[in-house]
């Protein structure tokens, strides 16, 4: 990748001082950049690269994906043109020409769905005991079923998981991209109407008012891993009384 880059820059305006052209994983790549004729030529240059050192671009696995644009001019390699899709996989997650992960959450639920039904005859079993089965009636409050297992609701698990790997990525030097990722602010792009999105941005802000702390003082807490697991239980804390306290209120209403 250093060697096709180094002819110049092309990719999407990541920073005021720099672009970003590619993302890389072992051997999974993937180029952003802003016409075909970029891409074109980011493509060549990355086969040309590959091919100097042994390596071949798999085509048939290699998908073009075009987001608000009206060229439709296909991208080949060796004059082998590649798919153009409209959503694809990448390290296991779907992208889509929406963005965000609307798609890659219903492809999670849909997996899990099928693998429910797989046992669907297991479920619907008449040879085993109904000891072994719940019962419809049978009920318990979610407050009580956590306390009873020892677990936390998985809102908060992914709370509490989402703010351990933004304080490891705090820690992280300031040219990190994935550093620079937590502040980025996407340009070029018109908002659709309606309620705007949520983002990650937006759910850190939410929980940065909570315990009246700004970007700048999360920056320096960060450094302090035993104070960044207290405030990341703290968040937690907060969130889960509110939950109870919404619960048991309706008990005392005259």
């Amino acid at each position: 990748m250093k060697t096709s880059t180094s002819e110049g820059k092309h990719g999407i305006q990541w920073t005021s001082r720099m672009q970003l052209d590619d993302l890389d994983f072992a051997d999974n790549l993937t180029l952003q950049l802003y016409t075909q004729q970029q891409m074109q030529e980011k493509t060549t240059s990355v086969a040309a690269a590959s091919a100097a050192v042994g390596l071949n671009i798999h085509k048939g696995k290699s998908k073009v994906l075009r987001y608000n644009t009206a060229c439709n001019n296909q991208i080949t390699i060796d004059g082998e043109a590649l798919e153009d899709v409209k959503t694809f996989t990448y390290l296991c997650s779907i992208i889509d020409e929406h963005g965000g992960s609307d798609a890659d959450v219903k492809a999670r639920i849909d997996k899990a769905r099928a693998a429910y039904l797989q046992l669907k005859n297991i479920w619907d079993s008449k040879e085993l005991s109904t000891n072994t089965k719940i019962r419809w009636p049978d009920t318990i409050s979610n407050n009580l079923l956590w306390e009873i297992t020892n677990q936390i609701p998985m809102e908060e698990e992914i709370r509490k998981n989402r703010w351990k790997w933004i304080g490891h990525t705090l820690r992280k030097a300031p040219n990190c991209i994935t550093r620079q990722a937590l502040t980025w602010n996407p340009q070029g792009q018109r908002r659709r109407r309606g309620r705007p999105k949520n983002t990650l941005r937006r759910e850190m802000e939410i929980d940065m008012r909570k315990v009246n702390n700004n970007c700048m003082e999360l920056e320096k807490k960060a450094q302090n891993r035993v104070g960044w697991r207290m405030l990341v239980g703290g968040l937690c804390y907060i969130k889960s009384n509110r939950r109870k306290m919404k619960e048991y209120l309706p008990l005392y209403k005259v």
